[in-house]
């Protein structure tokens, strides 16, 4: 396996990715796919960057999309990390994850930031950033509906 940029190719697996994945809202999916749209559309934008992990037949397991953090100096969000549902467990995201800490060192990144939910459909995700080394920093409660909280968590670049 390898990790390369998006292509088009790679839209209506990722659509269907974020469907099986389960996990996310019927608007949690359009603002995906807004960006994935575009990172596909507009070659000359700098705010998303998109890269999948691909499969011997260049087909996309999984995807991470991140940017920079506007009017930051070094800080990166990272705004969408997502394993195929039949590749999960297999180290698929770990390797992304990673893939977006050596790009970002070379970029001069100095943190990176991710909101998730603290929804138990989240739970999952908080534990593979906790373990990966990010920090929570910020809780909003009931940012997204009430009982759903906003957590951001950090990580810091060395």
């Amino acid at each position: 396996m390898k990790i390369r940029s998006l292509l088009p190719k790679d839209r209506a697996k990722l659509h269907a990715m974020l469907i099986k994945a389960g996990v996310f809202t019927q608007a949690e999916i359009d603002v995906a796919m807004e960006l994935i749209d575009i990172v596909l559309k507009d070659k000359t934008q700098k705010d998303y960057q998109i890269n999948c992990m691909v499969d011997d037949q260049d087909q996309a397991v999984g995807y991470i999309c991140f940017g920079p953090a506007p009017m930051t100096q070094g800080t990166f969000d990272l705004y969408w990390i997502v394993v195929d549902r039949n590749f999960q467990g297999g180290g698929i995201g770990s390797k992304l994850l990673d893939f977006l800490e050596d790009v970002l060192k070379k970029l001069g990144g100095r943190m990176i930031l991710v909101d998730t939910s603290s929804v138990p459909e989240y739970e999952k995700a908080q534990d593979f950033y906790l373990k990966k080394g990010f920090k929570e920093i910020a809780r909003v409660p009931n940012y997204y509906a009430p009982g759903n909280d906003r957590i951001t968590l950090c990580k810091r670049l060395t």
